[in-house]
């Protein structure tokens, strides 16, 4: 089998200032990942990724890298929806992110669409460690082809796994696997009921309870929100396609982050 080709490669850590303000500590980026940072107007800092290569293919590999600092508090989404390619036989392409968030910080990490295309290749791991009294508002949609585009996913290999520690234990874990006839295994009712779309949303703080009730009343009849822990909501959402997905979890976006959404999430 080919070995893998790295292709971009980023790390980024950010520190408050004197005056409370995140700034950036140090940003190290090479290849087709680059991080970009819009001008915001509040102490909080927001970091844009960009994939230049336009999206994975078989045999790619990405390396991120985000250390938050005590106090921080950094929003990071993408530019644009990150897209898994057609891969040639036995390449598979892979994405490896590793976030460490420290006492007294906390991150919103708010990517947007990964869409599947037809005989994708993509292994894709997420790993967060959170501190004592670090903070967490994470989401990751997937599409699984572009309604819009007629696109079913007849042959794809898709591993996605996600692990958030708290001071090394286990917080929340969480796997996909989808391999051959997507479309099929997507069709049974207990896998998606024919969805073409879904996002898992995790959010950690200590006052994450009396959320429950306002989140459940913005969500559609194809989701559902659970405590999984008294600092541990998580949110799985179903949606026809992309647009109904973005339509549907935006609201509830909106009121996590107080109407703070990165411009590239507003419709």
């Amino acid at each position: 089998m080919p070995q893998p080709r790295a292709i971009g490669s980023a790390k980024l850590s950010v520190s408050t200032d004197a005056l409370g303000k995140t700034r950036l500590r140090d940003l190290r980026q090479s290849g087709s990942l680059k991080l970009v940072f819009p001008q915001t107007y509040s102490n909080d800092a927001e970091a844009v990724l960009v994939n230049t290569a336009g999206g994975i293919t078989g045999g790619d590999k990405l390396t991120l890298t985000i250390n938050v600092e005590g106090g921080a508090h950094l929003r990071l989404t993408t530019q644009a929806a990150e897209r898994a390619y057609r891969a040639q036989h036995g390449e598979i392409g892979s994405f490896t992110t590793d976030i460490t968030v420290q006492d007294g910080s906390s991150l919103h990490w708010l990517p947007q669409e990964l869409i599947l295309f037809d005989r994708c290749a993509l292994k894709r791991r997420l790993s967060i460690e959170l501190a004592p009294t670090a903070r967490l508002l994470m989401v990751e949609p997937i599409v699984f082809g572009r309604a819009a585009m007629l696109e079913v996913l007849n042959d794809v290999m898709f591993q996605d796994r996600i692990r958030i520690t708290r001071a090394g234990r286990p917080l929340y874990i969480d796997g996909v696997d989808l391999k051959g006839d997507a479309a099929r295994q997507l069709a049974r009712p207990a896998v998606a009921n024919g969805a073409g779309a879904m996002a898992s949303l995790v959010m950690v703080a200590p006052d994450v309870q009396r959320h429950l009730k306002t989140i459940r009343s913005l969500l559609p009849e194809t989701a559902g929100a659970s405590l999984l822990g008294k600092d541990l909501l998580v949110v799985r959402q179903l949606a026809s396609d992309s647009f109904e997905l973005r339509r549907t979890l935006i609201p509830v976006l909106n009121y996590l982050t107080q109407n703070t959404l990165p411009l590239s999430w507003r419709l």
